[in-house]
């Protein structure tokens, strides 16, 4: 059961759940979300092609953009930290195919810690390594699940970040990573232009 819909930062509404999340949507976090940037929750359907077929499917999206580039990706942190408790860790980033300095996706991420081994927590947090294929190099038993699919008009922020000379309209995801059956991720995966 839902709580009336909520007007968010981003000027879209959302329903508010009756129950606590663990993980809201990315989009309306204020310490990540640049808020100079508005994000539509539109259908799967409404994603133009390529970018459908690079969004609307739950695998991780570093070896999606890895196969649909046909090149390795490196991760570059752009910003973050833990909270006071230190279990609680949130990035933003960006994906560069491997030797260049060409961005091909933004993220946004929290992660809960403590829902992961020890040499897992420690590669996430070293940030040298895309966070899905620390996932996958450590065979972190998961399940992804997309929530919702955006459609962004990136303000000067997110321009800046990506390092776009016009605000074309983005496309991307939001969702949640269950690790070991434990909801312990979540994402928000916007692609640049391909």
């Amino acid at each position: 059961m839902s709580t009336p819909p909520q007007h968010s930062a981003l000027g879209t509404e959302y329903s508010v759940p009756s129950t606590p999340n663990l993980f809201p949507l990315v989009t309306v976090d204020s310490v990540l979300w640049p808020a100079d940037s508005t994000a539509t929750m539109i259908p799967a359907t409404d994603i133009p092609d390529p970018y459908r077929e690079l969004l609307a499917h739950s695998l991780h999206m570093t070896v999606v953009v890895e196969e649909f580039y046909k090149s390795p990706v490196d991760v570059r942190v752009l910003e973050s930290g833990r909270d006071a408790g230190g279990d609680s860790y949130y990035r933003r980033i960006v994906l560069t195919l491997r030797g260049t300095d060409r961005i091909v996706q933004y993220g946004l991420v929290r992660i809960d810690l403590g829902c992961l081994p020890e040499p897992v927590r420690d590669a996430i947090v070293a940030e040298k390594t895309p966070l899905g294929r620390v996932l996958i190099d450590h065979n972190v038993l998961r399940r992804i699940e997309p929530t919702a699919f955006l459609k962004v008009q990136p303000g000067p922020t997110l321009m800046q970040q990506l390092g776009l000379a016009d605000s074309s309209t983005l496309y991307g995801r939001t969702g949640v990573i269950f690790c070991d059956d434990r909801p312990a991720i979540a994402v928000l995966e916007l692609l640049c232009p391909a």
